[in-house]
């Protein structure tokens, strides 16, 4: 599906060449930041796996991999979705412990996608995974982790408008934090993604935790895949775009599922036939570390820093030409 919200008297405060050398700053800074904050170290990754494997990310359940055959040596391999089980082995391969934990570069396509304004098949995230005791596994380390990646937002974002002066809008650091009932509680008569604007737009930095589950109401506030993140220990993090007026996710993720989660939520999603793969026969006979991670979206940060108000300023990708002529019209330069 396609989305596209045109803005009036939009002027990048950027222009094209600007942009380029902003991008680069933006990535350069954070990552730096990041690393420091929790601790990680950066190394290299796939940018597909075997098909039929278990390990890529199934994200909401629904969006189907892009595959293709390999002839020299006779599979078939599928682009990756994300990397959050991938992360969680490499941890245990190399020998990680408790209190380290590693970032990476992963591109994907993500061809069931809507595009727009925020959307685009094109993914590149920053994605992160560390190890954590047992005793870790709780909300409040969850929120602790969430309040040192908005500082290293934020910090990011003051190095950016001190190179590059014309940017001016300014993030909270301040996080407000809301479970995904109590915001269905808050708004009940409005759906998830209504009441996702409403307490962004108030508070302006949210991080609403417990995706995936059943919420009062019966119904869901997202969909998640069962087998990585631990329902009750996730969460998405949303900043209010200024320059879009809108909320914008830069990050979702959570402490991942032990034994028990994931027996649980398998069975919730009547997907527990996937206990035969290596991963999950890992993770369910605690095979594997106990981590907590997540994904951040390397051109949702630099739209969000860079005041930006359609993704494809600041990553080149494939657009509807509908799109593309509105976006002529609208004064907005597509890469």
């Amino acid at each position: 599906m396609v989305y596209f919200r045109e803005i009036p008297d939009y002027v990048p405060a950027l222009d094209r060449r600007e942009t380029e050398r902003a991008i680069k700053f933006v990535k350069d800074v954070f990552e730096s930041e990041l690393a420091a904050a929790l601790h990680l170290e950066r190394i290299s990754a796939p940018m597909f796996v075997r098909s039929g494997s278990g390990i890529n990310d199934d994200l909401s359940g629904t969006e189907r991999p892009v595959r293709f055959d390999i002839p020299a040596f006779d599979i078939t391999a599928e682009i990756v979705h994300s990397l959050a089980k991938w992360k969680r082995m490499a941890l245990n391969a190399y020998g990680y412990r408790v209190g380290e934990g590693i970032y990476t570069d992963m591109n994907a396509i993500r061809r069931d996608d809507d595009v727009g304004n925020l959307h685009s098949i094109y993914v590149d995230q920053w994605d992160w995974e560390k190890c954590i005791e047992r005793s870790d596994r709780t909300l409040a380390f969850l929120y602790a982790t969430v309040e040192k990646i908005v500082g290293a937002i934020v910090d990011t974002q003051a190095r950016v408008q001190a190179q590059f002066g014309q940017l001016k809008h300014k993030l909270h650091r301040d996080v407000r934090f809301f479970t995904s009932e109590e915001l269905r509680q808050i708004y009940p008569d409005k759906s998830p993604k209504e009441r996702e604007y409403e307490i962004v737009k108030k508070h302006r930095t949210v991080f609403v935790s417990q995706i995936g589950g059943v919420l009062g109401d019966g119904k869901r506030h997202d969909g998640r895949a069962p087998d990585y993140d631990d329902w009750t220990l996730n969460g998405d993090l949303l900043f209010w775009q200024e320059a879009l007026g809108a909320p914008m996710e830069i990050s979702s993720m959570g402490v991942r599922v032990d034994a028990e989660a994931l027996q649980g939520q398998l069975a919730a999603a009547d997907e527990s036939e996937r206990l035969r793969y290596p991963y999950h026969a890992a993770v369910a006979n605690d095979a594997l570390p106990l981590t907590i991670g997540g994904g951040i979206g390397q051109s949702r940060l630099c739209m969000l820093l860079l005041e930006k108000v359609h993704i494809g300023e600041v990553q080149v990708s494939l657009w509807p030409e509908e799109m593309q002529a509105a976006c002529r019209r609208a004064g907005i330069p597509l890469l």
